[in-house]
């Protein structure tokens, strides 16, 4: 074959760096790259450890390494949109935007720039080169299938990008990379969201949003406590409403114009249909055919049946079975069969 060179997203996980192993022993010219997206203190030690990973892992596999520092970038794409997402009443998914803007956006650009022929990641999906085009399919593990992230991915991004170990468990991952003697077969796995240390999601969030108490109401507007701010619950939350109640109250809406959190029953949160916006299609375009699909309105939720009524960029999505705890700010990822068809975001 013609050696292709190929650069490897490292993030410092089993899954990237056993997908530059695979890379290099198909006989691919790869080099590891990883993003610098965040400085916090907080994470320092966390981050040095990183590099340090990265870079034995690197010469284990005899491949070079690069840094790319896309803070800024990482910044004003991701974080700021995180802020602002939070201070509308949604519950953003940062990793959607970040593959978009950041991973299959910025550094896509910057690994061309470089003389790279494709980008390699160590997500858990595969691309598969058909009559009609390229498409994007569940990974073979599907308990592992990370395919709802990437619904952004389009035809002008699928021929310059690699997922070698969609079509491995996870155990196989493992194992792979301890036969390797690569330091990463036994690391942990990574935190849900990147940037927070430790998980404390409501010191983050109380960063960039200045808390604003305000009451907690039934659905006839009772109210029955006080919250701390917002920006601190999500729709179907249970836990931290602080409210003796005979029975378990969940959050139903946060309705930020008169600032009081809605709260009711389990059965309260099932609803029906949805609205999403800003739509994004793997094959450039919607459907024709708008049968047989089914989705997923967060990435553990399970996939069930829909109908979809399309109109330019939202979709009214009616489920054949309610559905709980839908959540505006969430990613909805619509699928056929094993492919991914595309996705947008909840707006209602």
């Amino acid at each position: 074959m013609t050696e292709k060179r190929v650069a490897v997203a490292m993030s410092g996980g089993v899954d990237s760096s056993t997908a530059a192993a695979l890379l290099k022993q198909a006989g691919y010219e790869v080099f590891g790259i990883h993003m610098q997206l965040w400085s916090d203190l907080a994470l320092k030690a966390k981050l040095e450890e990183n590099i340090s990973i990265l870079e034995r892992t690197c010469r284990i596999l005899n491949i070079p390494f690069h840094i790319l520092n896309l803070a800024k970038e990482f910044q004003s794409c991701v974080i700021d949109y995180f802020y602002q997402e939070y201070g509308l009443g949604h519950t953003p998914n940062p990793c959607v935007f970040c593959n978009r803007r950041i991973k299959f956006g910025r550094l896509l650009e910057k690994i061309q720039e470089m003389g790279a022929d494709y980008l390699a990641t160590g997500h858990y999906a595969r691309i598969e080169q058909a009559p009609e085009g390229y498409r994007l399919l569940k990974a073979s593990d599907q308990s592992k299938d990370q395919s709802y992230f990437l619904y952004t991915l389009g035809q002008k991004d699928l021929p310059h990008l690699l997922f070698p170990i969609g079509s491995l468990r996870k155990t196989e991952v493992r194992k792979l990379a301890a036969k390797l003697g690569l330091p990463t077969s036994t690391r942990p796995k990574s935190q849900d969201i990147c940037f927070i240390p430790n998980g404390n999601s409501h010191a983050f969030i109380a960063r960039g949003i200045p808390p604003q108490p305000g009451d907690i109401v039934d659905t006839e507007g009772k109210v029955l406590s006080r919250h701390q701010g917002l920006a601190h619950y999500t729709i179907g939350q249970r836990h931290g409403l602080r409210i003796a109640a005979r029975k378990p109250l969940y959050v139903l809406k946060l309705d930020v114009a008169s600032n009081r959190l809605i709260v009711g029953s389990r059965e309260q949160l099932l609803r029906s249909t949805l609205t999403a916006h800003k739509l994004s299609w793997i094959a450039g375009e919607a459907p024709e055919d708008l049968a047989s699909i089914t989705a997923k309105i967060r990435y553990k939720s399970l996939e069930v049946s829909v109908t979809l009524y399309l109109n330019n960029d939202t979709a009214r999505v009616d489920f054949h079975q309610p559905q709980s705890a839908i959540t505006p700010g969430q990613a909805i990822v619509f699928y056929r069969g094993e492919a991914a068809l595309g996705g947008g975001i909840i707006k209602e």
